[in-house]
C-alpha cells in the first residue's frame, strides 16, 4: 500500500534515536525521548489552502526536524510513519 499526502501534507518516518549516551549508559525504551528527525517519504502536490498559495519547498529524501507532538501517526504494512503539515516541519538538517 502507498500513501499520497494531500494538500500541504508530508509523509515521514522517524530515524530511531540513540541508544546510548555519549557517556556510554545504554537507555532502556522508555528513557528514549521521541525522536525528532525525520526522513520524508511523501510529498503532497500544495495547492490553495485557506485562499493562500502553498507551494511545497521539501522533498522526498530531505531530513527534516518536527515538533515533538506534531502530526498524526498511522501504520501501514507494519511500518510507522508520520503525516504532518508542510508547516509542522521547523527545519530541515544537510
Amino acid at each position: 500500500m502507498k500513501l499520497n499526502p494531500l494538500l500541504d501534507r508530508v509523509v515521514i518516518k522517524m530515524v530511531e534515536a540513540e541508544e546510548t549516551t555519549k557517556s556510554g549508559i545504554i537507555l532502556t525504551g522508555s528513557a528514549k525521548e521521541k525522536p525528532e528527525v525525520a526522513e520524508i517519504i511523501a510529498v503532497g502536490p500544495g495547492g490553495v489552502i485557506d485562499g493562500k498559495e502553498v507551494v511545497m519547498t521539501v522533498k522526498p529524501g530531505d531530513k527534516v526536524i518536527i515538533g515533538k507532538y506534531a502530526g498524526t501517526e498511522v501504520k501501514i504494512d507494519g511500518e510507522e510513519y508520520t503525516i504532518v503539515r508542510q508547516t509542522d516541519i521547523l527545519a530541515t538538517v544537510e
